[in-house]
C-alpha cells in the first residue's frame, strides 16, 4: 500500500510514522515548514503544492484537484493527513473515498473543528482524547477509526492538555494506520 502524508507543521505525526517503519511514499506540504526538513532527512519524495491565498477568494477546489493529481500521479493509495492546514474539497474524496484519514485532538462528534482543545476546556469537561477518523468533506464529521481518552487536569491549560493529547496522538494515528496496511482493509483502487 503507497501512503502518502499531507503535513504542514511540526511534523511531529510524520516523525512517529517514519520511526515506526510506515511506508511512505510522498509527503505532501502546502506550505515551507518543518515537516519539509524531515522529508530531506529521510530521503522521502517531497512535493509542495504550495497555496498562496489564504483570502475569502481561495479557490479550494481548483487547489484541492492541484492535489488529488499529485496524489494520482505518485500512484497512492492511502492518504494520512497529519497537521495539514488546509481544507480539502470534494475532489479528493471523489478520488480517494474511505482512503483519507484524519486525526483530531477531542473524542469526535464532540468539539469538532480548529478550537477542540479550547473548547473542551471551555466546557470544563472532565476528559477529552483524540480520534483517528476517515476524512470526508464534512470536516471531523467521518466514520470514526479509533479513539483513546485524556484527562483533563484541574490546572490544565490549552497547550499543556493539547500536548498530552498529541503524545497518545502520534501513538494512536500510528498504530491505526499500520492496522490498515497490514490487513489491507481499504479497497484497492481500480
Amino acid at each position: 500500500m503507497r501512503v502518502a502524508v499531507l503535513a504542514s507543521g511540526s511534523g511531529t505525526i510524520l516523525q512517529a510514522m517514519i520511526e515506526a517503519a510506515i511506508p511512505i511514499e510522498l509527503i505532501l506540504t502546502d506550505r515551507t515548514c518543518k515537516a519539509e526538513n524531515i522529508a530531506a532527512s529521510n530521503q522521502i519524495t517531497l512535493q509542495r503544492v504550495e497555496r498562496t491565498n489564504f483570502g475569502n477568494n481561495f479557490d479550494r477546489n481548483t487547489y484541492t484537484c492541484a492535489v488529488r493529481d499529485t496524489l494520482i500521479a505518485n500512484n497512492i493509495d492511502l492518504v494520512v493527513m497529519a497537521g495539514f492546514g488546509t481544507i480539502l474539497d470534494q475532489p479528493i474524496y471523489d478520488v480517494f473515498n474511505d482512503r483519507v484519514l484524519n486525526t483530531h485532538p477531542s473524542l469526535l462528534p464532540s468539539f469538532p473543528g480548529w478550537h477542540a482543545v479550547a473548547d473542551a476546556l471551555q466546557h470544563g469537561v472532565k476528559v477529552t482524547g483524540c480520534t483517528v477518523h476517515v476524512a470526508t468533506k464534512e470536516v471531523d464529521a467521518g466514520p470514526i477509526l479509533a479513539q483513546e481518552a485524556v484527562p483533563v487536569f484541574i490546572d490544565d491549560t490549552e497547550e499543556t492538555l493539547h500536548e498530552r493529547i498529541k503524545t497518545v496522538e502520534r501513538r494512536l494515528y500510528v498504530e491505526t494506520v499500520q492496522e490498515i496496511i497490514t490487513s489491507n482493509q481499504l479497497v484497492e483502487r481500480e
